[in-house]
């Protein structure tokens, strides 16, 4: 299966989630972090730099359980630059594919 180019606005939206995880893990060990979640040192480090716009829902919910971040403090965080919905985004009729 192909999967479609990410647009700006998730493209953005990413990086601010990596920066959203960035500031909630502070000065605790990404190595730390990242085990705690049961996901692998590098695919934190790619969500954090935005390198992963699009991670999977159970990596994010895995994080944000280990960081005390709800998911819905995390969404809001996200989609504030949008509008704070998808249904804003002019993307939202286009099916995407999660990763």
């Amino acid at each position: 299966m192909v999967r479609l180019p990410l647009t700006p606005e998730e493209v953005e939206r990413g990086q601010r989630l990596g920066a959203l995880l960035r500031r909630a893990r502070g000065e605790r060990p990404m190595l730390e972090t990242a085990l705690d979640a049961c996901v692998s040192p590098e695919t934190l480090r790619k969500i954090e730099t935005g390198r992963v716009a699009t991670p999977a829902f159970s990596t994010i919910a895995a994080i944000a359980s280990v960081l005390g971040l709800s998911l819905d403090d995390v969404w809001s965080e996200i989609t504030k630059a949008d509008g704070g919905t998808e249904a804003n985004s002019s993307s939202s009729s286009r099916p995407r594919l999660a990763s």
